[in-house]
Order: C-alpha cells, then structure tokens, then sequence
C-alpha cells in the first residue's frame, strides 16, 4: 500500500448512517400514511391532515431514494479510491524497482 490512507470504516460508517435514515424515513413514511384523520373531528380539518400525510408522504419518500443514492456514491467512492490506492502503491514499486 501507498502513503494515501482513507480508512476503511469512514465508508461502512457513512453507508450506515445513509442507510439508517432511509429506513427511518420509510418508516415515517408509512406511519404517515396510515394515518387516521378522522380523530381531529371536522371533515375539511381530516381533508386537510390526510393531505398533509399525502404530502409529506411523497417527500419522505423523495428522500428515502436520495439517501439510497448516496449509499450507492459512497459504495463507488470507496471502490474508485481503493482503486487508486493501489494504482499509486504499484507506481511506487515501479518507482523504486527503476531507482536501484
């Protein structure tokens, strides 16, 4: 290996936390849509709280696919700097090999 050191958890801990909130914002999406509107008791004001939760919904769900975008870039990130990694340590071997 070459002098440029990513340490490997800094990838599995941003794909963790990637990861955590698109299943949190799943589940909030899912609980805002099962929301019972009827309890705030006057038809426009549930009208109005189930197109909230739609609303919402839809943006939850929005974000859900952007994180799940970023766990995708982080995957590349961390393959293409692995990559690179070993890229440059092997044109250091050659460096060395051709100064002796």
């Amino acid at each position: 290996m070459s002098d440029l050191r990513l340490d490997d958890t800094i990838f599995e801990d941003l794909k963790n936390t990637f990861s955590t909130i698109s299943d949190r914002m799943d589940t909030a999406r899912r609980t805002l849509k099962g929301a019972d509107g009827s309890a705030v008791g006057a038809s426009k004001l549930v009208e109005e709280v189930h197109d909230f939760a739609d609303e919402w919904g839809y943006g939850i769900k929005q974000l859900g696919k952007h994180t799940q975008g970023a766990v995708k870039m982080i995957n590349k990130i961390g393959d293409e700097f692995s990559k690179l990694d070993q890229d440059l340590a092997e044109s250091l071997k050659s460096a060395q090999k051709k100064g002796k």
